[in-house]
């Protein structure tokens, strides 16, 4: 006769090992594999990450998605595209995500959403923002939440127009973000002003930029204004070698993610006056979505958002919202149902559009100031993303066909 006591493990070893050939989706998990450059851009990333958290808390304390709980896998790329794809194999083989996630660097980017292509798997591209994600290099597998290259630099373009300023330069990080944004600033500006002279250009390195010969060569040029591109520590170290060599000094500057705050915070007494810029300013927004997401960011990690609190927060309740409209997440029916899916954001509503994959979601357009010591934006708008698109028959011919 067998004890009762081997009777009972025997059962408890054929549970568990029906319980490890069981998906994760049958226990009643959503998983949502991400991928970032975490270590190379923290300034965003880490706001990006815990308004990803917080709305993870928040969908999971309503009872998650169609009655199963959402599970965040969070991966460093190394800010490598080859990285990236070997990550996202890794996420689907071993760790069986549902859907992938995330993407900082439009290079990085570029490979997953190629991945998705191969694989025929579903991609969100949170925030890289190259216009071949949604064009060029489109596919149906692939959406994209943030505002992208060409909408950005399309809601600064008229502000641009407006100073009636014929000679610029430009500087950009020498990768596909500061490439196509230096490309669809000369298109725009050109159509909007056509004397308009582009008389510098500078391209350094993205996370290596020679800031005095930078700064020089477009002081030589002697332009009218500056258009630049650079973020980060790159931003940091431009405005503090121009402020020095006063290339700021009676020139107007446009300039694309600078009143975000990750940027303009740590610029600090260094901030410039009166540049145009996108950017995010947290504590000015009185909508009651962006109240009520900025309370509960507070409440939770006693800290105030960034922009990318937003991007975080916006794409995991964009996935939440796509698989409760797909009733599941078999890829097909949730490529499906993100055409035209409208996501509740604490910028307000956002669609995501049928003809591209872009979401509709804008930026506020501004001001820098030096306000004390702390830069800060001002006389801002918030631009709807999706009056800045170009017309559906110039995506099509952009686009390939699904």
């Amino acid at each position: 006769m067998i004890p009762l006591r081997h009777v009972f493990c025997a059962a408890s070893v054929v549970t568990l090992a029906t319980a490890a050939l069981v998906p994760a989706h049958a226990q009643g998990v959503i998983k949502i594999g991400e991928i970032n450059s975490y270590k190379a851009q923290p300034a965003f990333l880490e706001p990006y990450k815990k308004g990803m958290e917080l709305a993870v808390d928040e969908i999971n304390a309503k009872g998650g998605v169609n009655g199963k709980k959402i599970e965040l896998i969070s991966r460093d790329d190394n800010a490598n595209p080859g990285d990236a794809v070997r990550v996202a194999e890794e996420l689907i083989s071993r760790e069986k995500i549902d859907v992938l996630a995330g993407a900082f660097l439009s290079n990085t980017g570029l490979a997953l959403t190629d991945f998705a292509k191969q694989k025929k798997f579903f991609y969100l591209a949170a925030e890289p923002l190259t216009d071949k994600i949604v064009w060029s290099n489109g596919n149906k597998y692939t959406y994209r939440l943030r505002p992208s290259t060409y909408m950005q630099v399309a809601m600064l373009v008229p502000e641009a127009a407006k100073l009636k300023k014929k000679r610029w330069a430009i500087v950009y990080p020498n990768y596909e973000y500061g490439q196509s944004s230096a490309a669809t600033f000369k298109t725009l500006l050109k159509a909007a002003q056509p004397d308009v002279e582009f008389v510098a250009e500078q391209a350094p390195p993205l996370g290596k930029v020679d800031t005095g010969s930078v700064v020089q060569a477009l002081a030589d040029a002697k332009p009218d204004a500056i258009f630049n591109v650079l973020f980060g520590a790159d931003l940091s170290k431009f405005v503090r070698e121009g402020n020095t060599r006063g290339l700021f000094k009676d020139r107007e500057v446009v300039s694309v993610l600078t009143g975000e705050p990750e940027y303009l915070d740590p610029l600090k007494d260094e901030a410039p006056n009166g540049w145009i810029v996108t950017g995010y300013p947290w504590n000015g927004v009185k909508t009651p979505e962006h109240k009520a997401f900025l309370d509960a960011y507070q409440a939770k990690f006693k800290d105030y958002p960034r922009l990318g609190s937003v991007v975080g927060y916006s794409a995991i309740h964009s996935i939440a919202a796509g698989i409760k409209k797909a009733g599941g997440t078999d890829t097909e029916k949730l490529v499906a149902a993100f055409k035209g899916l409208q996501v509740d954001t604490p910028f307000g509503k956002i669609s995501y559009r049928a003809q591209d994959n872009q979401s509709t979601m804008g930026a506020y357009v501004g001001k820098t100031k030096n306000d004390g010591g702390k830069g800060v934006m001002v006389d801002y708008v918030y631009l709807d993303g999706a009056k800045f698109q170009p017309s559906d028959e110039e995506v099509k011919k952009m686009r390939p066909a699904d």
